[in-house]
């Protein structure tokens, strides 16, 4: 690759072992330097004239500086990724165990190994992958984490990625705050759900339910009592602990045992197949009244209740 190349493809950085790959000798980088046409940005990591040093030629400038195996990482990454406005003053850099490459202002390096999962290229650039990348820099931006990290899971990405990238990394600096803001972003969502599933139903024209509707000690997300229908909304269908799991499963069961059709959605049912939700729910109150309406000889209602299996188990 020629000297251009390297410049065009990193926004005008280059490296002295790339300019000398390229056909350049020392001496000649040196004269570079001796008369400006390139400046230090890092040791043995130049910018070319010509080229301002912009947020990109900033970042690729620091994982060049940190050699083989740098991986671009935390809000710098999230940058790269597009999930924030505006790169951070520090960027953050990951390199292997075995390298440990000085202190340099405005490069934060961390040492450690990544799992091949958990690692991704873009324009050249080796950074973390989004899943990782969403924890890393929610646990950086310190207070703003919670909002970025709700954000991130509803565009760009899935919270079981997420998590599954979180115990990959258990352990590794941060990871117990990042565990925290995962079980809080889990429980924000199942609020948010309800509230967008209530907004389905009545555009929808969907009638006869109510929100937070009380069933002996149970609190119903959404009820419509008339037909025993209840419907049970998670977040991203995601609990993180087993003892919660539990619960939830002895709420359902003590539910169908008063007699209520359980159905239980999640985020992604709501945002991904909406039709689907409102078309289910439907048919199961349909079937719920047709059976009052039937009068003598129908099913009593307290021996109807059952879980229908959500969409999401189906798929």
């Amino acid at each position: 690759m020629s000297v251009n190349s390297y410049l065009l493809r990193q926004a005008g950085v280059i490296t002295r072992a790339q300019a000398q790959s390229a056909g350049l000798s020392r001496d000649a980088v040196d004269r570079r330097l001796a008369t400006r046409r390139w400046r230090p940005l890092h040791p043995r990591v130049y910018l070319a004239a010509g080229h301002r040093l912009t947020d990109e030629a900033r970042l690729r400038a620091a994982v060049l500086w940190a050699g083989d195996g740098a991986v671009l990482s935390g809000v710098a990454a999230a940058w790269w990724h597009g999930m924030v406005e505006r790169a951070p003053l520090v960027v953050g850099v990951t390199v292997p165990r075995r390298r440990c490459p000085g202190p340099r202002p405005g490069v934060a390096v961390r040492r450690r190994g990544l799992d091949p999962a958990d690692r991704a290229e873009d324009r050249g650039v080796v950074l973390t992958a989004r899943p990782l990348t969403v924890l890393e820099a929610a646990v950086e931006l310190g207070s703003a984490g919670g909002t970025f990290l709700d954000r991130a899971l509803q565009r760009w990405v899935r919270f079981p990625a997420v998590y599954a990238a979180h115990c990959r990394n258990l352990g590794a600096h941060g990871s117990a705050t990042a565990g925290r803001l995962l079980v809080a972003a889990a429980d924000r969502s199942a609020s948010v759900a309800e509230r967008l599933l209530a907004r389905q139903l009545r555009t929808a024209g969907v009638t006869g339910w109510r929100p937070g509707h009380e069933a002996g000690e149970f609190m119903i997300d959404i009820a419509f009592p008339v037909a025993r229908v209840a419907i049970e909304v998670d977040g991203w269908a995601w609990h993180m602990d087993v003892e919660r799991a539990g619960r939830d499963e002895r709420r359902r069961n003590a539910l169908v045992r008063q007699g209520w059709t359980v159905l239980r959605y999640t985020w992604h049912d709501l945002v991904e197949r909406p039709r689907t939700v409102l078309a289910e729910i439907r048919h199961e109150v349909g079937t719920a009244r047709a059976g009052e309406a039937d009068g003598p000889g129908s099913i009593p209602r307290g021996s109807r209740g059952h879980v229908v299996t959500s969409i999401t188990d189906r798929s």
